[in-house]
């Protein structure tokens, strides 16, 4: 019964502090690092996103006049 008790404690105080296993590292200059590479990751997502959806393609309407016949 103890042993139950004192898992479902241990449950709640981990739920409430967050994860268990840090992610970032607690060196200052390891985890700058860390948080660099991170948010690199995350920046190349809209040029992904466009590159998915075609946005990144030129666009056939273009607003000058063109001819249309052999010159």
């Amino acid at each position: 019964m103890r042993y139950v008790v004192r898992l479902a404690l241990l449950t709640v105080v981990a739920a409430q502090a967050g994860c268990v296993v840090p992610i970032w590292s607690p060196s200052p200059e390891k985890r700058a690092r860390q948080l660099i590479f991170q948010s690199e990751n995350y920046r190349h997502i809209p040029e992904i996103w466009e590159r998915i959806w075609f946005l990144d393609m030129p666009d056939s309407a273009t607003p000058y006049r063109t001819h249309g016949g052999v010159i």
